[in-house]
């Protein structure tokens, strides 16, 4: 592992990358403090316009902010993600919680999870409605799975979905929340021009049958209808799928958690890769001096990162010893080009990942804590909005990250990240 050179040196290394492996670096400073911690937040792969880049930036920054006042104010890296997430979830910007996408009956259904690397628990949330935060029902089923066994004996669950888990969170008091509160001008317009379009393509399709089948001889020409662009129209924003944050605290536990409207039009009851185990993020404390801790949040079409695993799969892959690399290989090998998403021309998907160790200095000394942190972000989707802080900085930095000109989404890919030195004395 690289030894630590200074306590508070942050830098980030810009690397676009496609598969031709060009990169472009630079490199910017953090202030130095006491406090010590890591947060990096996603808006969502997929296509955010710059109309409305402004929105999704500052939706990161304050989900980073909200972050780092709970790191610190003396939490944890469990408490630091919730707190991010939330903050994710009540922009009306992004495809969680407020504004999530509507489903083919125009309700709200929410996914989530979250994960603590210390003690490896899991919470999660599928096809949710009639709750404001998903993550707080993900986090509250994480923390009573560490209370120990029901009555009679009954192993308390960490997924719920539907209306049991809307019921649950009500019973453990977090407030129900009517759809309509939830739905902006957004949202409901984005399901009216696509429900428009579904039954335009639907009449089309009955009647090259009814003419397939000789009902209609003389019906004539038919127009085609192009898809239904469901996560937007060409020009707008729009997010495929997800927000999401990865944390590492003050004490080197990280956690990371993932929330999601899921795609729009979606069938009711769908449940994306958010809620799922090791899909939609994951979280893991190194167990040895020689590893690494590491959390990652995904984003991007539920069904192919729920057939890849893409947030475990990205995690192991985070235990090489040249993390930009190794996160190159895992988004070609275990993604673009897995034999499980073999029938797919277009895998569109992207991750955030951090992984930090003790290094240097902090290995032979009681009275020094310090933290040697990577992240990085990829995606295979034409857009990423990313943000980032660690607790020595005065602000969050935000970035949308693009595919390289001329590659192609889905087929194609991107990636970029940076190295934070943190470093505080203890008292």
């Amino acid at each position: 592992m690289e030894n630590l050179e200074s306590s508070t040196d942050c830098k980030e290394t810009v690397s676009p990358l496609n598969n031709s492996g060009s990169t472009v670096n630079s490199t910017v400073s953090c202030h130095d403090g006491k406090a010590m911690g890591f947060v990096l937040v996603h808006a969502g792969a997929g296509y955010h316009s710059e109309s409305k880049a402004k929105e999704y930036k500052h939706a990161c920054k304050r989900a980073c902010q909200k972050a780092v006042d709970r790191l610190r104010a003396g939490g944890l890296a469990l408490e630091a993600v919730t707190a991010a997430l939330i903050e994710l979830e009540d922009s009306p910007f992004t495809n969680a919680g407020t504004g999530s996408n509507l489903n083919l009956s125009g309700e709200i259904e929410c996914d989530a999870s979250i994960m603590d690397g210390k003690s490896l628990n899991y919470g999660a949330v599928g096809a949710l409605s009639g709750i404001k935060n998903p993550v707080l029902v993900a986090r509250r089923l994480l923390s009573e799975t560490q209370k120990g066994k029901l009555s009679a004996g009954r192993i308390p669950p960490c997924f719920l979905v539907g209306k049991g888990a809307e019921q649950w969170a009500i019973s453990h008091g977090i407030p129900a929340c009517p759809t309509e509160k939830m739905t902006t001008k957004f949202s409901l317009s984005g399901y009216k021009r696509n429900k428009r379009k579904m039954e335009l393509a639907e009449q089309v399709e009955t009647k090259r049958k009814r003419q397939l089948c000789g009902h209609e001889n003389d019906f004539g020409c038919l127009e085609p209808v192009g898809d239904i662009m469901v996560e937007g129209e060409e020009n707008n924003s729009a997010c495929l799928d997800t927000v999401g944050a990865v944390v590492v605290d003050r004490e080197g536990n990280v956690a990371a958690a993932v929330s999601s409207g899921g795609l729009a039009m979606k069938h009711p009851g769908r449940v994306g890769q958010a809620a799922h185990y090791g899909c939609g993020c994951w979280a893991e404390n190194a167990r040895d001096v020689s590893l690494y801790s590491t959390a990652v949040s995904t984003s991007g079409s539920g069904e192919h990162l729920i057939r890849t695993m893409l947030a475990r799969e990205c995690s192991t892959a985070m235990q090489a010893e040249n993390a930009h690399q190794a996160l190159l290989e895992a988004m070609q090998n275990k993604f673009i080009s897995s034999p499980f998403l073999a029938g797919e021309d277009c895998v569109l998907g992207g991750v955030i990942v951090l992984r930090c160790c003790t290094c240097g200095e902090a290995q032979r000394s009681e009275d020094i804590q310090a933290l040697l942190v990577e992240f990085l972000w990829s995606h295979t989707t034409e857009s990423m909005c990313v943000g980032y802080m660690s607790a020595q900085d005065s602000k969050a930095r935000t970035h949308i990250s693009r595919l390289p000109p001329g590659a192609v989404a889905g087929q194609s890919l991107a990636i970029e990240g940076g190295v934070c030195r943190l470093g505080t004395v203890s008292d």
